[in-house]
């Protein structure tokens, strides 16, 4: 705790609630093109608050418009490793009409913060600027170096953002072995005497594909035995109500095993519907990482009723398992078969770490001197994040984020959700947390 200019007396506690309502009303959509508002202004916001506190930030701008902003802390021992903690300021677009307060409002309503960005991850970003502000005012240096960033561009693959840094000005990263960021840290209540934190160690691979049949065009009234848009139907169909095969990793396999001692019997992987049933909001992310997936997203072909296209394309969303890549394609061939030509869109790497270590020995006993029933455990992450672009650079990446979160709250459906919100008493919660970790990280 310090004082403000003012006088009065400041702390990351007091900050972290305005910080994140500031840069929720930032609107930083990003549709995955260049169409948005981009995250300049978030960038500039960033950096002015680093700089209020002696920092000297560093403004990238990998596109007119796409903007990430970089700083580094000296810690007090400066030859140790570094430490990276980064997050994203982009966000999914949101339609306000569907929303119970407005998702750019940064409305603090039934003790949440509200709005598009509250989880996924100006929670984070706000959180991680409270802890550094405060120590910065204070004098309290790390016992380390910690290289900020906030980052462009991740809800759609990184590109102008994590990827355009790592590739372009890799030396941002000198000396950083370790990193913390998004989606992980969140609670999960399993009774009075015991809470899990997921941390994220492992999350799956990326392989977006164009799909694309070509056929005979011809007369609408005609019958065609060489329908584009049928075959590819087909193809689509087999895809997507294929039932993966069950493939346990090893971030997995501890999950599972956590999961077993806190619930007192033995979680079979090859039946999990009683299992995924009990665990309530987090199912779905959970249930997900047993298996590789392809979701269908978009269809295309055609522009007149009465006309049978030449062409018909779709594109998918697949997600593999870390060391099924491999298997993930060979499959997903067999089930298209041979008319159909696959593209990839977009390609990016499966992750998986060990859950072990001083960095998540720093994670747990952060928890504890907070949360007394808190039990870190490991998990994977179904979705992907920019700790794929630091892996280039050999950055061991944890989701440590952390949020002690009320039982009844759906976390899971908050990401890219309607009526997103974040806990005011979770954001104060992880600014302790943080606080603290960073002292013996």
């Amino acid at each position: 705790m310090s004082e403000s200019s003012s006088g009065t007396t400041v702390s990351g506690e007091d900050e972290v609630v305005d910080l994140c309502r500031d840069l929720i009303r930032i609107d930083t959509s990003n549709y995955g093109d260049h169409s948005g508002p981009g995250e300049r202004a978030a960038a500039e916001y960033v950096a002015e608050k680093l700089a209020e506190v002696g920092l000297e930030p560093r403004i990238f701008e990998s596109h007119p418009g796409r903007a990430s902003t970089v700083a580094r802390i000296e810690g007090e021992d400066p030859s140790r490793p570094a430490l990276l903690i980064h997050g994203h300021t982009d966000v999914v677009p949101a339609n306000a009409d569907d929303w119970t307060h407005h998702p750019f409002s940064g409305e603090v309503a039934d003790g949440c913060v509200w709005g598009r960005g509250a989880v996924d991850m100006k929670d984070m970003d706000a959180m991680t600027l409270a802890v550094v502000r405060d120590r910065l005012r204070s004098g309290r240096k790390p016992p380390r170096d910690i290289v900020l960033a906030f980052l462009a561009d991740e809800e759609a693959g990184g590109t102008y953002g994590a990827r355009f840094l790592v590739d372009k000005h890799p030396d941002l990263f000198e000396g950083v072995t370790e990193a913390i960021s998004e989606v992980g840290g969140f609670s999960y209540t399993v009774n009075e005497n015991l809470r899990l934190y997921l941390v994220e160690t492992a999350e799956k691979g990326i392989n977006w594909m164009r799909l694309t049949v070509e056929g005979t065009a011809g007369h609408g009234s005609m019958i065609s035995k060489d329908n584009a848009v049928t075959e590819l139907c087909e193809a689509v169909a087999r895809l997507g109500r294929h039932k993966w095969p069950v493939r346990v990793t090893k971030s997995v396999r501890s999950f599972l095993d956590e999961l077993s001692d806190a619930f007192g019997f033995t979680v079979d992987p090859d039946d999990m519907e009683a299992t995924l049933v009990r665990l309530g909001g987090i199912a779905k992310m959970i249930g997900a990482t047993l298996n590789n997936s392809a979701a269908p997203t978009m269809l295309g072909a055609g522009y007149k009723v009465n006309v049978i296209p030449g062409e018909a394309v779709a594109h998918v969303d697949g997600r593999f398992l870390p060391g099924y890549e491999e298997e993930f394609l060979s499959e997903v061939d067999r089930l298209l078969g041979p008319r159909v030509k696959r593209e990839t869109v977009k390609r990016d790497k499966a992750l998986e770490t060990s859950f072990d270590g001083a960095l998540v020995e720093a994670m747990q006993n952060a928890l504890s001197a907070e949360d007394p029933i808190a039990r870190a455990v490991p998990y994977m992450l179904s979705g992907g994040t920019d700790a794929k672009s630091f892996d280039d650079l050999g950055i061991r990446g944890f989701g440590f984020a952390p949020l002690k979160l009320p039982p009844e709250l759906d976390f899971a459906g908050m990401f890219h959700g309607v009526d997103e919100r974040v806990p005011v008493d979770g954001l104060q919660f992880g600014v302790r947390v943080l606080d603290r970790f960073i002292d013996h990280s």
